[in-house]
């Protein structure tokens, strides 16, 4: 029987969404003293309404009275599922009240896009977008990326933190706690922010001729993109608008730091890190990156579309680590992308759909789950050709020796299927409005894994229902569908519940 939920249980939820909008509301500071600092008064106005919304959220909420201070699982589960689905209606009030949009739904997508560190986009007029309101595009990658819910954790030590840990996508604590946890991932975002633009500014400022303080806001966005996979760019043509080889191998240093997990950023940290290499996760990423590149290869050399082999080492290189680590940079126009099809066209298509490592800022079904899959198969292959009473041990290296279990197997194949099905769902709806199967395969991958690549099928002008399919991919892709299915059964023991 389900019961329904008491008042109290709204009440611990709406305290928790306080908590997350006073933290948003600190981050949306940073871009209205931008946008004061460089006189641009109508996005200040813009920030300002932005920060008082959330503002008001986190003052209200100090008011809500508890009587049960601990977060039990139900809750977090809500928490996580209704703070990627409101932070972005308030986070658009700037994208929206800029100009570049065609109606408030587009805004909600980009903002959803960049929080989901997705990188599709519906906006108009990149290229002339006052920079204070770009500047906050790319810092909602680097909020939802880093997790709105890990920065209040950091600064939190409430009851019932680790659901909202495990809710945002985390499969993996590397310390004790989560809070110590949480610190230490906000801390290695900390180092590759200093490094990175670092970077990225002074290839843009020595190589490219940019000024100092053009290179650095280049550098600034390029970083908060790259390295929390998002895909969102100051400039309409990507990574193709700098065309210097070095800018796009400092950027994709930043991909693959994004796509790599927090626990085997610790490992490189503190060691041992010959055992990286042991790990099942390391193993998978490597024989996938690798089938992936040469599938894609192959598929541009037969389709002749670079004459020269530079041009298709650099281009196919780049395009699949983008594709792979779940970023959405690219270095050529989305018309191009539409002509690589055949082996090229499968190649980025499973290398979006397999994604990045476990509890990294990439997307899609992830490396630790892919390797498990395959030996879920295998295991029932073996248990097949083996005698009927062999009783077969299973285990597998993750940072230490593991055991192998079917209800693990059974849940990896789940989230999976899961996956599977997100993809059919997108793709399903955009060839109800009359897209090609290849197109509408291609751009539900990219949605459903929050990759952000497109071959054109995402814009403006679609339809309306198409742009919501994205948006819900987006959501549930990043969530990992847990805790979406938390809150639609919450809803419905609240409605059917005794």
């Amino acid at each position: 029987m389900l019961l329904r939920p008491e008042a109290d249980d709204f009440r611990i939820i709406g305290r928790q969404l306080g908590l997350i909008s006073g933290v948003t509301a600190i981050a949306g500071l940073i871009p209205f003293v931008w946008a004061l600092i460089a006189r641009e008064w109508k996005p200040a106005s813009s920030f300002l309404v932005m920060v008082g919304v959330f503002a008001m959220a986190a003052v209200a909420a100090r008011y809500i009275r508890v009587e049960r201070h601990r977060l039990e699982w139900r809750h977090g589960m809500v928490v996580v599922a209704l703070t990627w689905l409101l932070v972005p209606a308030a986070g658009a009030i700037p994208l929206w009240l800029s100009g570049h949009y065609g109606q408030p739904f587009d805004a909600y997508f980009d903002a959803m896009s960049g929080l989901s560190t997705t990188g599709l986009t519906l906006i108009q007029d990149l290229d002339h977008l006052a920079p204070s309101v770009n500047f906050w595009r790319h810092l909602l990658h680097f909020l939802g990326g880093q997790g709105i819910i890990i920065a209040a954790l950091s600064l939190s030590s409430g009851l019932g933190a680790t659901t909202l840990y495990y809710g945002e996508g985390r499969e993996e604590r590397i310390l004790p706690n989560v809070r110590s946890t949480a610190r230490f991932i906000w801390l290695v975002a900390a180092y590759h922010l200093v490094i990175g633009v670092a970077a990225l500014a002074a290839v843009a400022f020595f190589t490219l001729g940019f000024r100092p303080w053009r290179a650095l806001f280049h550098g600034l966005n390029i970083f908060f993109a790259g390295f929390d996979t998002g895909g969102f760019s100051p400039q309409s043509t990507s990574i193709g608008y700098y065309h210097s080889a070095i800018f796009e191998a400092v950027t994709g240093l930043l991909m693959v730091a994004g796509a790599m997990s927090f626990g085997l950023h610790f490992a490189l940290w503190r060691g041992p890190r010959r055992a990286i290499f042991k790990n099942l996760e390391t193993k998978t990423i490597l024989a996938t990156v690798t089938f992936t590149m040469l599938l894609t290869m192959l598929g541009l050399a037969a389709t002749g579309i670079y004459s020269s082999f530079t041009g298709l080492g650099r281009q196919g290189f780049f395009q699949v680590l983008s594709a792979h680590t779940g970023t959405g940079f690219t270095t050529v126009s989305s018309s191009e992308l539409a002509l690589w099809g055949g082996l090229a066209f499968g190649g980025m298509g499973i290398a979006m759909a397999l994604g990045g490592m476990a509890s990294s800022t990439a997307g899609g079904v992830k490396s630790l789950r892919v390797g498990l899959t395959i030996r879920t198969i295998a295991g029932q292959v073996k248990q097949v050709l083996l005698p009927e009473r062999a009783m077969p041990s299973e285990s597998y290296y993750q940072n230490g020796v593991r055991r192998f279990t079917p209800q693990l197997g059974q849940a990896v194949m789940t989230v999976s299927l899961l996956y599977v099905a997100l993809f059919l769902l997108g793709t399903g709806v955009a060839l109800g409005y009359g897209f090609g199967l290849q197109e509408s395969l291609f751009e539900s991958v990219s949605a459903g894994a929050s990759v952000g690549l497109s071959v054109g099928v995402t814009d403006p002008t679609m339809p309306l229902l198409l742009k919501v399919t994205y948006a819900v991919q987006m959501w549930l892709g990043r969530l990992e569908f847990v805790a979406v299915f938390s809150l639609f059964g919450f809803i419905y023991s609240w409605i059917r519940g005794k």
